[in-house]
């Protein structure tokens, strides 16, 4: 499968042109309508940005330069503002990805409980390395630092949904059922694994559904509780603790702050009714009580 966003020599993350070319009228309008839907839940129409990106997701299949484009024109953002958020999280794809992202992860307990090795043999049964697709455009091979579910290391994630205590050879029949089209259960969770466009709209805020099907927290994250049960064990209040902790706390020797440094209390914050279309305030403002240049940020005392 042909890669977009790739990186240059000089580092650069460039966009083919492919994925400028624009949206199709009826899909714009689509994309508009449900761009409509989550802005509306936020005060500040910028902060739909990322659930608006996986919205570009589940029509493209990943953050095209056009879903750049389009998050830009909605939320009033440069598409440099638009692209700086899209390059630092991982669930946001600058080149195609496949229909199922399958992440092994490998760090410390599913690696040493076997992760490493199922990396190595699917890696090597697929043909492909981190991060590289299939070439029937079915599975996006991840290495994943934590899946989060280590009482059931070493798990595997399709398109995040949990597949735990696997095998290389368990891995590896997961990747061949997902390339052969057949409906893959996972272990918690819904009955199928959805497309990556799928989960995509759902990550956007469009509820498929799936949320209550299947297990949520299996045995292993229960025992626990169920120990502490059988026991009779509580957590403590937190109210016998709350004098001492107080007491030991550090107290402030200065209410002054490094040079170049701010307080919580000095940085500005949005007020409680502020519009959506209102300008965020800045700690530079025309309102900073500051005072000092505006241009650089520098104290003028």
């Amino acid at each position: 499968m042909e890669h977009y966003g790739l990186q240059t020599a000089a580092g650069h993350l460039t966009v083919a042109a492919e994925s400028k070319e624009p949206y199709a009228a009826d899909v714009l309008a689509a994309l508009h309508e449900d761009a409509a839907q989550v802005v509306a839940k936020y005060p500040q129409k910028r902060s739909a940005l990322l659930p608006l990106l996986h919205l570009v997701q589940s029509v493209d299949g990943y953050v095209t330069g056009r879903g750049i484009d389009f998050c830009a024109d909605v939320l009033d953002l440069t598409t440099a503002e638009v692209s700086g958020v899209a390059t630092f999280y991982t669930q946001y794809k600058r080149h195609p990805n496949g229909e199922y992202t399958v992440g092994i992860c490998t760090n410390t307990l599913c690696a040493i409980m076997g992760g490493d090795q199922i990396w190595d043999e699917v890696s090597e049964h697929l043909g492909i390395g981190h991060d590289e697709t299939t070439p029937d455009g079915k599975v996006t091979l991840e290495r994943v630092e934590c899946n989060a579910a280590c009482d059931f290391a070493p798990v595997v994630m399709a398109n995040w949904e949990f597949f735990d205590n696997q095998t290389p050879d368990s891995t590896k029949q997961l990747v061949d059922d997902l390339r052969a089209g057949k409906d893959v259960k996972p272990s918690r969770g819904p009955s199928k694994v959805c497309t990556f466009k799928q989960v995509s709209r759902v990550l956007a805020g469009f509820h498929d559904g799936l949320a209550d099907e299947g297990v949520g927290a299996g045995h292993a994250s229960l025992e626990g509780l169920k120990l502490a049960h059988e026991r009779g064990w509580t957590a403590p209040d937190g109210k016998a603790g709350e004098t001492a902790n107080a007491d030991q706390q550090p107290e402030a020797t200065s209410d002054e702050t490094a040079p170049g440094r701010h307080t919580s209390t000095d940085s500005a914050a949005n007020a409680p009714g502020e519009a959506v279309d209102d300008k965020p305030a800045t700690l530079f403002d025309e309102n900073n009580d500051k005072g000092g240049d505006k241009s650089t940020g520098k104290d003028e005392s």
